[in-house]
């Protein structure tokens, strides 16, 4: 009689060791070819880099600031950091193994992370920024309870710590939900 063993997806936060592997996580999400074998690529308007060590060790030594990492049998899934922002909780850096998207571990780890918001720091509110021209992304986060503001800020164009635009019009808008 042969013993399966189920591999459950589990959620810890990240420390310093964990940066390389969150940086080539995000990057394989968000940029170059590999980006393409899932949806939430962002090739087609955006080159150069998404994060780099440097912000990802920003990140991990903010006060009441958490990168989370989604695991299964000691692989990395997915990543995503959340920060206490008064009664908001602030969701960004979400990014997802392009060959595990569509899977269910992205919604999984967006429900981590409103639980931390909500349980852990006693947020009121969720809050998150997206590249306005994602629109099958936002449609993904309405259909987790997210809502367009319709209020923009200014992508940081000339700062290639986020990106080389492709073109000219990339500003970001803010979603919320109430937790």
């Amino acid at each position: 009689m042969s013993a399966t063993i189920e591999h459950v997806t589990t959620f810890r936060a990240a420390n310093a060791q964990d940066i390389p592997v969150i940086v080539a996580l995000v990057e394989s999400a968000y940029r170059g070819d590999v980006s393409r074998k899932g949806w939430t690529t962002e090739a087609d308007f955006l080159d150069g880099q998404r994060t780099d060590a440097a912000g990802v060790e920003a990140l991990l030594a903010k006060p009441a600031s958490r990168v989370i990492l989604a695991e299964r049998g000691g692989d990395l899934l997915a990543c995503a950091h959340v920060e206490k922002l008064g009664d908001a909780g602030y969701f960004g850096m979400f990014s997802v193994r392009p060959d595990l998207q569509g899977g269910g571990v992205g919604r999984a780890t967006l429900a981590e992370a409103e639980r931390i918001a909500r349980e852990e720091w006693h947020c009121a509110e969720m809050q998150m920024t997206v590249i306005s021209i994602r629109d099958e992304l936002i449609a993904w986060y309405e259909r987790r309870g997210y809502r367009r503001t319709g209020r923009y800020s200014p992508f940081p164009y000339g700062d290639e710590r986020f990106g080389i635009p492709k073109r000219d019009d990339l500003r970001f808008e803010l979603l919320t939900k109430a937790l």
